[in-house]
């Protein structure tokens, strides 16, 4: 035996083509760097360090299997067939999780418990014509981007599931993909994930450019006095729109129920099942989320041509929604006499709660007394809403 051979992972680079194995090399590079800015807060760690070190794992751990085929023992996203589930389920060890929970929008679901669980629906009761006003053009996006994926040569459920990005809302993407473009679900929830903690840096240079300096320090002024939103009220608004929701859009059912089975429990004070989802289920859908996004981003895969015009797709569907967010939070600063800061607009676009926090902090940073998270976080929660709506809507339409 050649020493070479003993290390098959160096060896398997000899046998592939030139372009996949300069593409792995720069995946193990990519997934350091994601481990680090992970680590240093710039992207969000709780997905970026586990996705990070699973990419450069994926990457280095090829070997050679039976009939001298070249693969990992890690996972195959790409099965099909009954048999091959069963077979490659007691091979590869991340199997099982994908199979039964990624493939079936399981672990969008979980995600969406935690995101329920974390989400005070007063907001939206508080503000509800600003909420779903802001929330409704952040859905530019999820809406413009669909023509474009289509004149970009992708099919209508591509198209669709690549359009969902605009809503910057994770599981919605990959119940969208699991729906419409399955052959593409892989790539697409790639790009959307890389993409979501972007919003972090790439969102305060959009508020930066489109509202002038004046205009991001504006101070809201209440004139009418605040109504205490109770929990009983929050609990009989969360029971009634998740069964108008199912009820109109039931193709998105499980993520409706999912989302308000969070809130009411959370509005019930179950303590238990409070910290179950939160603590438990939250946390182990957004660890392994994280870690199988990162080891389905084997370098073979992601050379399919579509992966490139997902990645152009994805930017273009995030900033038209940061757009139509700001330029709805303009009409609300117009229709209220100019007692309204825009900055809340970026809100709109529902990645829970990080948007929300990206307006308080860039408002804070002209004006230190001007507070605007309650109403970001009910733009921010609205978002979630009408992005679901949007997504059975093309699930509705395109299925």
């Amino acid at each position: 035996m050649k020493i070479i051979e003993l290390f098959q992972g160096i060896s398997t680079m000899f046998q592939q083509e030139p372009k996949v194995v300069i593409l792995r090399v720069v995946l193990i590079f990519l997934g350091f760097l994601l481990v680090y800015l992970g680590k240093k807060g710039t992207l969000e760690p709780l997905i970026m360090i586990p996705m990070g070190l699973g990419m450069s794992a994926v990457n280095a751990g090829v070997l050679f299997m039976e009939n001298n085929q070249i693969a990992n023992l890690i996972i195959n996203p790409l099965l099909t067939t009954t048999d091959d589930l069963m077979k490659y389920m007691q091979i590869n060890f991340l199997q099982p999780i994908y199979t039964l929970t990624f493939s079936n929008g399981l672990i969008a679901c979980l995600v969406f418990m935690g995101i329920g669980i974390l989400c005070d629906i007063g907001y939206v009761l508080a503000h509800p014509f600003i909420s779903m006003t802001i929330a409704l053009f952040a859905e530019l996006g999820t809406i413009a981007t669909f023509p474009i994926a289509k004149l970009m040569g992708l099919s209508d459920g591509a198209a669709a599931a690549a359009s969902i990005i605009g809503g910057a809302d994770g599981p919605m993407v990959l119940f969208a993909a699991l729906k419409l473009a399955p052959e593409y679900f892989v790539p697409i929830s790639i790009v959307a994930y890389l993409y979501l903690s972007l919003t972090y840096g790439g969102y305060p240079y959009l508020i930066k450019l489109l509202i002038p300096k004046e205009i991001r320090g504006q101070v809201i002024v209440d004139k009418k006095p605040k109504h205490n939103i109770t929990s009983s009220e929050k609990l009989i608004f969360a029971v009634i729109a998740n069964a108008l929701l199912c009820l109109l859009f039931p193709v998105a059912a499980p993520l409706f129920l999912s989302f308000f089975i969070g809130i009411v429990i959370r509005e019930s004070e179950i303590s238990k099942y409070v910290k179950l989802i939160e603590d438990g289920f939250l946390y182990f859908a957004t660890f392994f989320l994280g870690l199988m996004l990162g080891v389905l981003c084997d370098a073979s895969t992601l050379l399919n041509p579509v992966v490139l015009k997902l990645l152009v797709l994805g930017i273009v569907a995030l900033t038209l929604s940061g757009i139509g967010g700001i330029l709805g939070g303009y009409v609300i600063y117009l229709l209220r006499g100019k007692n309204f800061n825009p900055v809340v607009g970026i809100a709109g676009v529902s990645c829970v709660p990080s948007t929300a926090k990206v307006a308080q902090k860039e408002v804070q940073k002209v004006n230190k007394c001007a507070f605007i998270l309650d109403y970001a976080l009910g733009a921010n929660i609205c978002g979630v809403i009408t992005t679901a709506i949007l997504t059975a809507i093309y699930v509705t339409l395109l299925q």
